[in-house]
């Protein structure tokens, strides 16, 4: 049998490995395998020598103090930081919702109200863009689904005042102007959810 199959090394090494568990894993690992290699490298066969290379290491308790103090504390600066739920005003569902939709409508309302669609469009990407809830390249498909309706619009105006365009061009843009900023919408409320 290998030294380092025995009970009393196994054990050794269980308390080892308990009593360093706020070292990193990586570290710890390391210090495991430092210690698994030394009581091979003895080889020890019997349950004395097992026990005088175990005395030899030190007790459990003092080893991981050692490594420990080696690594030093985790002060703010190097702990990691613990992973935060957004906050504030535009970090809830509900302010989700509104804000996923806000540019769309905006986008929209261009049709109908080309002042105050331009309005609510510029309200919904402000604040689509101060929200903590989105990355920065999803507030980018937001923002490009929601400004592709007035860009959309006005090409296709430049295009109707130049006469290239018929009722297949006009569907077409009427579908796009539509979808574009539907699906912008449900990218932004998508990523809220996962």
């Amino acid at each position: 049998m290998n030294a380092t199959d025995h009970p009393l090394v196994a054990a050794y090494l269980d308390s080892v490995a308990r009593e360093t568990a706020e070292l990193p894993a990586d570290r710890r690992a390391e210090l495991l395998a430092d210690l698994r290699e030394h009581i091979e490298v003895s080889e020890a066969q019997d349950d004395a020598g097992i026990r005088a290379v175990l005395a030899e290491l030190g007790e459990p308790r003092t080893v991981a103090a050692s490594a420990l103090a080696e690594e030093g504390p985790q002060t703010p600066a190097t702990a990691p930081a613990p992973a935060l739920a957004p906050t504030g005003p535009l970090a809830g569902r509900q302010a989700a919702r509104l804000v996923a939709a806000l540019p769309a409508l905006g986008g929209l309302t261009v049709l109908a109200e080309p002042v105050l669609g331009a309005l609510v469009l510029a309200i919904g990407l402000a604040l689509l863009w101060m929200s903590p809830l989105w990355t920065t390249r999803h507030k980018r498909i937001g923002t490009a689904t929601a400004v592709a309706v007035p860009v959309v619009l006005l090409l296709g105006g430049l295009m109707l005042a130049g006469g290239r365009i018929g009722p297949l061009e006009l569907l077409l843009i009427g579908v796009f102007l539509v979808a574009v900023p539907a699906v912008g919408a449900a990218v932004l409320l998508r990523a809220v959810r996962d």
